[in-house]
């Protein structure tokens, strides 16, 4: 097939590199012309991808119109807060748009499928989402992930697109339980971070990942998704390791906050944007429009959103009056 993937960042580029092995015909967009040159010159995507050797004979494209001509398939892995903006130049598109972006927009409370629909709507719609972090599947590491879409044909065909030996795709219908587990599970990798910053153990992180998953369930299913949904890839999957690995760009966010750094001085010297920061922000404001108890969401949007003190955050979490029985 012909695929346009926007975005050349870590997860764009492990992504476009694995459809190019799979002799899929790939186009990369991005924004940065110089980057591109970068790429184009080195056969390496450094700042994002450091040592991984990148094809030659894929086209590399800075006009967004331009990518997606033609193109069968585009997958969209843009950052959320550029997604509505990027996804413009598909208002006529009608073929397949794979959403491989983890975040909820604030101003609406959509996820990013759901924002394809306004931008796209008539194109089939699908999400990319699981336990995978781009430079382990970059580098061929085995790896399982969920492929959603409403449209009866949309999963089947994005699972063919992606499937290889070591990156495994499994379907789903459940696009809002997907799009939900992949985005709320980046809140809570940044409390996992604060918890290592702050010193505490694995005994720690479970009991924070076991009773993050009961309010991720909790809101998604206020949302509309399936209950089950949670307990799979892109739920404990994806909490899972975004909560544990060294390479999470959400935990180690939180990390350096619970060490004490100050917030503007972590978000000035990232290279992207935690997408669990932003997202704290709307799984704050969409657990209140659904009135879902939310304890955990509530004191990560704490201390990112209301200068909260770390250790004053985790505290009034363990305070909490003990329930009669699990939920």
């Amino acid at each position: 097939m012909k695929v346009t993937v926007l975005g050349a960042g870590a997860w764009g580029t492990a992504l476009a590199k694995l459809l190019h092995e799979s002799r899929h015909r790939v186009t990369l967009w991005g924004h940065n012309r110089q980057h591109l040159d970068q790429i184009r010159r080195t056969g390496r995507n450094e700042p994002y991808l450091p040592g991984i050797a990148l094809p030659e004979e894929w086209r590399l494209e800075t006009d967004p119109t331009k990518a997606v001509h033609d193109s069968e398939c585009v997958v969209v892995a843009v950052p959320s807060k550029a997604f509505r903006e990027v996804t413009r130049c598909l208002a006529n598109y009608t073929g397949l748009v794979v959403s491989v972006t983890k975040g909820i927009e604030h101003d609406t409370g959509l996820t990013m499928c759901g924002v394809l629909r306004q931008n796209a709507p008539e194109a089939r719609v699908a999400a990319l989402s699981g336990p995978s972090l781009a430079l382990e599947v970059a580098r061929g590491i085995p790896t399982a992930i969920v492929a959603a879409s409403t449209d009866i044909q949309g999963a089947p065909k994005v699972q063919e697109l992606f499937h290889r030996p070591a990156f495994r795709v499994y379907t789903s219908t459940d696009l809002v339980g997907v799009e939900l587990g992949g985005a709320l599970k980046n809140v809570i990798a940044i409390a996992a971070g604060v918890s290592d910053g702050l010193g505490f153990g694995d005994n720690s992180k479970a009991a924070l990942i076991t009773r993050a998953m009961v309010e991720i369930r909790r809101l998604g299913v206020a949302c509309g998704a399936q209950a089950d949904t949670f307990s799979g890839l892109s739920g404990l999957g994806d909490l899972t390791v975004t909560c544990f690995s060294r390479l999470s760009r959400n935990r180690g966010f939180g990390e350096r906050l619970g060490r004490g750094e100050k917030m503007a001085e972590v978000l000035a010297s990232m290279l992207n944007i935690a997408e669990g920061y932003p997202t704290a922000r709307s799984a704050w404001q969409l657990a209140r429009k659904l009135r879902v108890g939310t304890p955990i969401l509530d004191q990560v949007y704490a201390l990112l959103y209301q200068g909260k003190d770390a250790a004053q955050a985790l505290c009034d979490l363990t305070n909490r009056a003990c329930a009669a029985s699990l939920p």
